[in-house]
């Protein structure tokens, strides 16, 4: 019984350390691109598919 003293906080702070961690991974941005690293490896050129890159291309090719 007297352990119940020690792992009842112990599983609270574990738990509020994993929610403070995912509320600070989704504050950062972590969440935001889950689809864009799984396509990047399908192409050989990673520049192209950087966001703005195509219209830097553009204006070079006129």
């Amino acid at each position: 019984m007297n352990v119940l003293y020690f792992l009842l906080p112990l599983a609270l702070l574990l738990g509020a350390v994993g929610l403070g961690l995912m509320i600070w991974a989704v504050k950062t941005g972590q969440f935001e691109d889950l689809e864009g690293p799984a396509q990047r490896i399908l192409f050989e050129d990673d520049q192209a598919m950087l966001p703005g890159r195509e219209e830097e291309e553009e204006k070079g090719d006129a």
